[in-house]
């Protein structure tokens, strides 16, 4: 166990060596799907094709059929990439098998809107409807009405702004809305809101007006966002790119979360991140990427990093995000975030600030069982239960929860692994050690026994199923349909069989 502890902590360093090469993210179906039809070249992308074909599900849809809700922007992007594809092999095939399943699909907008829709589902879903019906017809596809009356709010907003400023959050969408270059440009990167679709269809457009430095820029952007997906298909793109703060925050909070963040073999890099956020988070906070707005759960999350550190992290660039006693991701967010709530608290209590009012949010945001799930950046309650479970315990060595504790060993699988959908995952079983941790803390000896058992058999679970350097590839991440953060599961999934071959014992 001892030589596998090190093959962690080793395999952890370089992950953290990593996280400033912009960010690891999975390949994306959507952003995949809207780039090919934004291309234009067929013949010049027929890996990339193939590859999406490859990726539909054997009902005809894309995407996980565990979380339906984040199948459609995927399906209705990949059908119209392929309906121009029809020479290609099983294109067409693909398109049928497409059209038949959005057929079949209870529409999830029609009456309202979910509270953890997809990241620019009211803009995206109806565009991509009103695509579909120009080209297909009168093909009975689901409409998204509830949607509506929010995408043409959106439009009035834009409307109203002649350019957006680089790194706005509308800028993200940008595909679904876009109708001239003139309305975004370009940041440092070559993104268009840190977007390979938004980007891919900003230059679709630039390039009618001529070839110029910025589409040059943006061009370039698409080759290294390809590339960083390590699918080896050149034209396939991540849902985001890059996250090269989201990425070293998450990783470094993790570590935390996991008793990790001050072991002496990880040190170097984690001063390394450390002095990098320090230098980067200004009184404005700090967003998922460099040129992207701030948000509340970046700069949260940054404070909370910086503070464990040891750093004089100032709560002043979360104060921005304050509206009454709550916090709003950014400006104009149409429906609160739990997670962003519950690092905000977190980061509020490490700095000995005042949070009454989040606190009593994020205990009353429970699931019946004691859990938190009504979550809109990660479609698994396990994300949010951790770190809340961590927040509310921050400076509170009297607080202890016994009903979320039974919950969360209730729920741990036959197999010895949790899992929101059908089957456990290596990520959401190392969210539930995380959580155990702090509740094992508060315990008295039988109830410690008790939990000690439950993470005996999540180990087992975990050595059947690791491999050294295993690329995460289960997409539970909420964007504009499900994705994975690569590096940022898989410093999760180390922590947490760390934790495991750890438990009970000095780290």
């Amino acid at each position: 166990m001892n030589v596998l502890s090190e093959q962690i902590l080793s395999e952890l360093r370089v992950l953290l060596s990593e996280v400033s090469d912009g960010g690891s993210v999975g390949p994306s179906v959507y952003d995949t799907a809207r780039a090919l039809r934004f291309h234009g070249n067929v013949t010049g992308r027929q890996d990339a094709y193939a590859w999406l074909i490859a990726q539909q599900q054997a009902d005809g849809g894309w995407g996980s059929a565990d979380f339906p809700l984040f199948r459609h922007a995927s399906t209705w992007a990949a059908l119209l990439a392929l309906q121009r594809a029809d020479p290609l092999p099983g294109a067409a095939d693909a398109v049928q098998a497409a059209t038949r399943f959005l057929q079949r699909q209870p529409d999830p907008y029609a009456h309202a809107v979910p509270e953890d829709a997809p990241i620019g589902a009211e803009l995206i879903l109806p565009q991509l409807c009103g695509e579909a019906a120009s080209l297909l017809g009168t093909v009975a596809f689901p409409r998204h009405p509830a949607l509506l009356p929010l995408r043409q709010a959106c439009l009035d907003k834009l409307a109203a702004a002649a350019m957006l400023p680089s790194g706005h959050p509308l800028l993200h969408s940008w595909e679904a809305w876009g109708t001239s270059p003139t309305t975004a440009c370009p940041d440092d990167d070559g993104s268009i809101g840190i977007s390979p679709a938004a980007t891919a269809a900003w230059l679709a457009h630039a390039m009618t007006r001529g070839s110029t430095p910025q589409a040059g820029r943006a061009d370039a952007y698409l080759r290294m966002a390809s590339r960083v997906t390590r699918s080896g298909v050149e034209g396939v793109v991540p849902n985001v790119w890059p996250i090269n703060v989201f990425e070293p925050c998450w990783s470094l909070y993790t570590l935390h979360l996991a008793g990790l963040f001050a072991h002496p073999g990880l040190a170097e890099p984690v001063r390394v991140i450390v002095a990098q956020l320090d230098a980067r988070l200004s009184v404005r906070g700090l967003g998922p990427a460099l040129h992207f707005a701030a948000d509340a759960d970046d700069t949260a999350i940054a404070l909370c990093v910086l503070h464990i550190a040891g750093r004089d992290a100032a709560v002043d660039a979360l104060r921005h995000f304050e509206t009454g006693e709550l916090f709003v991701t950014f400006p104009g967010e149409r429906n609160a975030s739990l997670s962003t709530n519950i690092h905000a608290l977190h980061a509020l209590r490490l700095l000995g600030k005042p949070a009454a009012g989040t606190s009593a949010y994020v205990e009353a945001s429970r699931n019946p069982h004691g859990l938190w799930d009504n979550e809109k950046w990660h479609v698994s309650w396990l994300y949010p239960t951790a770190h809340a479970v961590a927040a509310l315990a921050q400076g509170k060595p009297e607080w202890r929860d016994e009903r979320a504790l039974a919950a969360l060993l209730r729920a741990q699988r036959g197999d010895g692994g949790w899992g929101a959908g059908r089957a456990s995952t290596f990520e959401e079983t190392a969210y539930a050690l995380f959580a155990l941790r702090v509740m094992d803390e508060r315990e008295k000896t039988p109830g410690r026994r008790r939990i000690a058992q439950v993470v005996a058999r999540a180990l087992e679970w975990m050595l059947a199923r690791h491999a050294a350097h295993a690329l995460p590839k289960t997409p539970l991440w909420i964007g504009k349909e499900l994705y994975c953060p690569t590096r940022v599961v898989r410093v999760a999934e180390l922590a947490g069989l760390w934790l495991a071959l750890r438990w009970g014992g000095p780290s």
